[in-house]
Formats: C-alpha cells, sequence, structure tokens
C-alpha cells in the first residue's frame, strides 16, 4: 500500500512535462544486449525468417503456453492470419461477433478475410467484450450465421473467458480467437493470453507492453494444422518454395525484430509487474486526492462520481498496457494536460460501428451505449516501467487542480 502526502509547497510548485511513452529509458537499460543481437542479425545475413525468428516463435510460445507461435508482419497482419488459416471462408456468409470499442483492425481483419463483423456491447466495468451481449446474439433470429467470436483483451486485461469458455461448449463447431495485441503476459484464472482461445493474434507495435523496433506480430495457436496454414499464407502461399496452393500475402517477420523481441521476452515479466505496481500507486494518488473513486459490480460508479478508476476483474492479472480512466470533461482535461506538456492519449475516441469505412454494415449511433459512453469518457495516463514515482505524482497533482 502506498502512503501519499501532497504537501503545500509540492502543490504549488510549477509541474513538469510527463512524456506518454518514452523509448529511450528502456533502451538504455537493454542497449548493449540489443546491440549484440542485430549484429548477430547482421553477421548472419540472414533477415527474413532466419533462425532468430525460429527461436523467438519458440520462446513466445513457451511465454503463453501455446503449442505453436507464427511471427508475422503486425498484429493486424496476425489477425487475419488467425481467421483466413482457420478456413472461415468455407462458411458461405460467415459472421464473426467482435467488439465495437476496439482499434480497427479488429473489425477490419474479419472483413479482409471474408467475413462480416457483427457487434456486441461492451462490459462498461472492463471495456472488453460482454458474454451477455454475445449470448444475446445467438438467441437473436435476425443475427446473421456466426461462426466465431472474437473477444479483444483491451488495454491488457483478459476477457471474463470462462464465459467463452462455456459459450464454446455450448456451440459445437464456434471458433473463439483471441485479439490479444495489448496483453502479452495477461491471464485469466492463471491461463495466459494466447492460450485461450484456437489462435491468438500478438502485436509488437513500439508502444506496445512487448515491443519491436517498428512493425511485427505473432499469431499463437493450439492447432498444428492452423500454424501450418498461416506459415503458407504468411509467404504467398507457398508449402515448398515457389510453389503456391492458394492466394496467400507477404507477411514475415524480420529476424532483426525476432531478435530484439527475444532480448526483450527476457525482461517482460518484470515489466509486467512494474506496470501493476504503478496502476496501483496510481489509485493510491487519486484515491488520496478526493477526485476519484474505485467501481466495481456491487457498486458501480459513473462520472458523475468524479474520475473512475480501472477495475480489474478478479480472475483476471492486467498488465496494465494502458491505465484507463473516465473523466468527467473528458476533452477539456486533455487539453489541460496537453498544455502543461503531460501526456496522456484517447483510446479510442469513435466506436467501429461508426467509423466511416464500416457505416455499410448497418449499424447506427445508438447500438451500443456502453461501448459509445466509454469512448466520450475514457482517458489514457502515462504507464510504462520506466516512468518515475515524481512523474506520477505531477499526473495525479494536475488531473486535481483541474477539478478543483
Amino acid at each position: 500500500m502506498y502512503h501519499v502526502q501532497v504537501t503545500e509547497s509540492a502543490a504549488n510548485a510549477p509541474l513538469q512535462p510527463v512524456p506518454m511513452l518514452d523509448f529511450s529509458r528502456q533502451f538504455a537499460v537493454i542497449r548493449d544486449e540489443v546491440m549484440d543481437a542485430i549484429a548477430r542479425v547482421c553477421e548472419s545475413q540472414r533477415f527474413i525468417l532466419g533462425p532468430q525468428v525460429t527461436s523467438f516463435e519458440t520462446a513466445a510460445a513457451q511465454a503463453c503456453a501455446a503449442p505453436y507461435a507464427v511471427g508475422c508482419a503486425s498484429g493486424t497482419d496476425a489477425l487475419w492470419l488467425a481467421l483466413a488459416a482457420a478456413s472461415l471462408d468455407n462458411y458461405p456468409g460467415w459472421g464473426v461477433i467482435t467488439t465495437p470499442f476496439s482499434f480497427f483492425a479488429s473489425a477490419s481483419c474479419i472483413m479482409r478475410a471474408g467475413g462480416r463483423p457483427v457487434f456486441a456491447d461492451i462490459d462498461p466495468l472492463t471495456f472488453n467484450l460482454s458474454p451477455d451481449a454475445v449470448s444475446e446474439l445467438f438467441q437473436d433470429p435476425s443475427c446473421p450465421g456466426v461462426e466465431a467470436v472474437l473477444p479483444v483483451h483491451l488495454y491488457g486485461q483478459c476477457v471474463e473467458w470462462d464465459a467463452f469458455d462455456q459459450m464454446e461448449r455450448d456451440h459445437p463447431g464456434l471458433f473463439i480467437f483471441e485479439d490479444a495485441a495489448q496483453a502479452f503476459g495477461a491471464t485469466w484464472g492463471g491461463r495466459p493470453a494466447g492460450s485461450l482461445g484456437l489462435a491468438a493474434a500478438f502485436s509488437f507495435y513500439p508502444t506496445k507492453n512487448l515491443s519491436a523496433f517498428g512493425d511485427a506480430g505473432l499469431l499463437t495457436t493450439r492447432s498444428s494444422a492452423l500454424a501450418e496454414h498461416a506459415k503458407s499464407l504468411r509467404s504467398h502461399g507457398m508449402t515448398r518454395r515457389y510453389y503456391h496452393d492458394e492466394l496467400g500475402g507477404c507477411s514475415r517477420l524480420d529476424s532483426i525484430q525476432a531478435a530484439v523481441l527475444e532480448v526483450k521476452l527476457r525482461y517482460i515479466a518484470a515489466w509486467n509487474q512494474r506496470r501493476r505496481d504503478l496502476a496501483a500507486r496510481y489509485n493510491e494518488l487519486f484515491l488520496a486526492s478526493g477526485i476519484a473513486t474505485l467501481t466495481s459490480p456491487e457498486s458501480p460508479k459513473t462520472i458523475a462520481d468524479g474520475v473512475v478508476l480501472p477495475y480489474t476483474h478478479p480472475r483476471a492479472q492486467h498488465i496494465f498496457h494502458q491505465y484507463v480512466i473516465r473523466a468527467p470533461r473528458r476533452d477539456e482535461l486533455r487539453a489541460h494536460l496537453t498544455a502543461l506538456g503531460i501526456g496522456s492519449e484517447i483510446y479510442y475516441p469513435l466506436c467501429l460501428h461508426q467509423q466511416t469505412a464500416l457505416l455499410p454494415l448497418g449499424y447506427r449511433t445508438g447500438d451500443f451505449p456502453h461501448a459509445e459512453r466509454a469512448a466520450a469518457e475514457v482517458l489514457a495516463l502515462p504507464i510504462y516501467p520506466e516512468l518515475r514515482d515524481d512523474e506520477q505524482q505531477t499526473v495525479t497533482e494536475a488531473i486535481r487542480n483541474f477539478y478543483a
């Protein structure tokens, strides 16, 4: 437990800028290991799908408790590969239930693979896809044929997977995938993200908790057939060189990115724990400020009660890829923080069903009230393992000052 006391002199002192993310701090710690790993790739001259890729795939599969892992060019491609390698296009008019409150790729990859996104509302506590809302769709005779569900472990917290496990048992033949782009190292009931569904997709975009020095992604799966199909699809549908069995894509993982990721993989457990510690300290600082409240299923809160702090399900081990509050007058607060040089971000300001590119799906504003309310209220604050305690104090003090 953190004990927080704000002195009058501290409260009156000018606030220092706080970056949303500072890559240089992490690099300073692992610089020598990373540079040595990159040098080995350069000396080998095997830059695409080299031995470093195989080595990282093996290590990442072990970390996720998944039998198979397939490296690829991005988290977006990992999603597409999971759907395409499952051969869902064998089912005419197939639909995939997913959340409207996520990054665009969660829906666009379904369409890229030939399917139709079918949205269900979120749990207002966790911001994740609501199992109850999904179950309602299965009972709706007007819902198009659904062959799969794609929950998103948003902000680094796994969805309520017990309910999705039961859903899989209740609907034989249903495919359940994980969009784990923000959740490397997160667990549900002790089971790691990446081992819960038929297949999972991870992103290693530079802002992720496990990050590459550019774009990179990974698919994990319990199916050897799906893994082999994904390997073919990532290389233009080839199972042997220059013989193409189907149309695939070009989504190979660079050896340099794999080498960097394997170095960072050795640190990820400690970095994730530091994120949890920082989240706990944020909670203490906000509660001490008198402007924030905690929420729970027994005592749900709204922003009328002040800043609402993140909720963690008791069965989830959150890795706090993002620390996201609900904030009254969110946009004004963000402008206030920006003027002080304090980083923040909105993940996400517009729901997927409201995006121009997805309007042909036929949804309207008002269809998913919990998701739409979250889009109007959420604000992500700086959180990364190298964030200093005094910087957290600055962030919370600036927000306290705004509401004072």
